[in-house]
């Protein structure tokens, strides 16, 4: 088999998966716009107010819609990344197996770096928000221990303040005896 053939292969193969990924993208779509929609009711129902809790309200608040970006990133971005690696896989697998593909290794080369340069943006790009999401995390955590931290001392304070005044009334007690 060729290696026309074989990257002729893997360009169908990656189109395949953009497909299926477009189709689940706008199908989970579909099910949010469908869940946003209420039915309609010919007989009015009384309804009976349900009090929310905080905690729901900000958990509806917090959910995400698909996103272009996302729709972006998984038709092409991913796509896009997986060829270029594969691509640069097969090539270095084929160098070493057939000396035909060394005397054309400067087209290859050619083409790998061509789909290298957007692949090496997108994942600069995905690990700049990985990053971005672990100062976070980290700067989450610190604030909440030193919340704990301050609790406790809190805690620590009052019950020793706790302890001096009925001291102290116990003194004033005992010298009124």
């Amino acid at each position: 088999m060729e290696l026309v053939d074989i990257l002729t292969m893997m360009g169908i193969t990656m189109a395949g998966i953009a497909i299926v990924v477009a189709f689940a993208v706008l199908v989970n779509f579909v099910r949010q716009a469908l869940r946003q929609v209420k039915p309609m009711r010919l007989i009015p129902k009384k309804e009976v107010k349900k009090e929310e809790r905080r905690t729901e309200n900000m958990s509806n608040q917090a959910k995400e819609g698909v996103t272009f970006n996302d729709i972006f990133m998984f038709m092409i971005a991913v796509p896009l990344v997986l060829l270029w690696v594969g691509f640069a896989g097969f090539v270095i697998h084929s160098g070493l197996q057939d000396d035909s593909v060394l005397e054309q290794i400067e087209g290859y080369t050619t083409l790998i770096a061509i789909l290298g340069g957007p692949a090496l943006l997108i994942i600069k790009d995905a690990l700049d928000v990985w990053k971005q999401e672990q100062a976070e995390k980290t700067a989450f955590y610190k604030t909440k221990a030193q919340s704990v931290i301050d609790y406790n001392n809190s805690v620590l304070e009052q019950a020793q303040q706790i302890e001096s005044k009925a001291q102290e009334q116990e003194h004033k007690m005992e010298s009124k005896k």
